[in-house]
This record gives C-alpha cells, sequence and structure tokens, in this order.
C-alpha cells in the first residue's frame, strides 16, 4: 500500500490510520460505553474514573471530529448533552469486540487474572 497524507499526516499503512483515529487510552472505551445507550458527559466519566476530564473531553471531541460519535447539546439549564455513536462508530464496535476477546487470550496466556463480566470496561 503507498503511503498517503490526510489532514497533513502521513500515513503508511491502514492500521496506522486506524489506530490514530480511535487508538490510545480511552477512545476505544468511550466508543465501547455508547455501543448499546446514548449517554451523558456524567455518566461516560463514572464509568472511567482513571481518566481526567481533559483526556475524557479531548477523545469525545476527537471521535466527533472524526465522525464517530455525535454530540446533542440541548438549550436548557442546567445544560445537557448526549452522546451516541455514529454509523461509522457503529462499525468501530466489531473491531473493540474483537481486540478485547484477543486482548483476554493474551491476558490469560501471561497469567493475568481476566474478568469477563465488566461488559463496560
Amino acid at each position: 500500500m503507498p503511503d498517503f497524507l490526510f489532514h497533513n499526516k502521513r500515513y503508511y499503512n491502514s492500521v496506522e490510520f486506524v489506530m490514530d483515529r480511535i487508538g490510545g487510552t480511552w477512545k476505544m472505551p468511550i466508543l465501547w460505553r455508547l455501543r448499546n445507550q446514548t449517554l451523558r458527559y456524567g455518566e461516560i466519566k463514572k464509568t472511567m474514573p482513571k481518566t481526567t476530564h481533559k483526556m475524557l473531553t479531548a477523545s469525545l471531541r476527537e471521535l466527533e471530529e472524526d465522525g464517530f460519535i455525535h454530540r446533542e447539546v440541548y438549550a436548557v439549564v442546567p445544560p445537557k448533552v448526549e452522546y451516541s455513536l455514529t454509523e461509522r462508530g457503529l462499525k468501530a464496535i466489531p473491531v473493540i469486540a474483537d481486540l478485547r476477546q484477543y486482548g483476554f487470550q493474551l491476558m490469560q496466556d501471561y497469567g493475568i487474572e481476566t474478568i469477563h463480566e465488566d461488559k463496560n470496561a
């Protein structure tokens, strides 16, 4: 595959490109949490206590800019904002599910205890 430019960044393969879109510590967990429901910021934050406000906000903004999530702002006081998956975000869910399963298998291979019951992780 020839290299290509996207938003002034050079990519050398499709895996590098997709990981730049949904990779990192927080993006896939955010998408996973939104797979079956619409959530408000505070609801997402509660399930991800290790992330900072700055990182969660940045990840949500990047996912929105890249078209993986939809941000709905309601004109009420106090402000109400909800996040949901777009069609592009829904297409990422099977990929994330496969990565999660492989991660559990790899953890077991290394003797790391896994807990499959946590569907949010």
